[in-house]
């Protein structure tokens, strides 16, 4: 339950807090693209099986790849896909978090 909780907290609660704190403005857009970003789950759909609540997404889904992460962490250093690289760096941290607590035994 706790990595349950600690990872769509990450995914969904933490993305909100940061919209709300960093772009007061414009939070409901940031957090709508920070949402969006949960799309490079897709992914998953090449692996067999879809869903298997003990693999560590990190470096086994295309899209969750060091090369991908690298490029997220790229986005940051531009204006316009800013935003977005956060999103999916966010995206990256909860699915890690979750194979941290997967190597610790929850």
């Amino acid at each position: 339950m706790l990595r349950f909780c600690i990872h769509y907290g990450l995914h969904f609660v933490f993305p909100l807090i940061l919209a709300l704190y960093f772009y007061r403005k414009k939070w409901k857009t940031v957090y709508l693209v920070f949402l969006l970003c949960m799309l490079i789950d897709l992914d998953h759909l090449l692996a067999m099986p879809i869903f298997d609540p003990n693999r560590c997404s990190i470096n086994f889904h295309p899209l969750h790849t060091y090369y991908a992460i690298a490029v997220y962490a790229g986005m940051l250093f531009f204006t316009k896909t800013r935003v977005l690289g956060i999103g999916l760096l966010l995206h990256i941290l909860a699915d890690s978090a979750d194979c941290w607590m997967m190597a610790l035994g929850y």
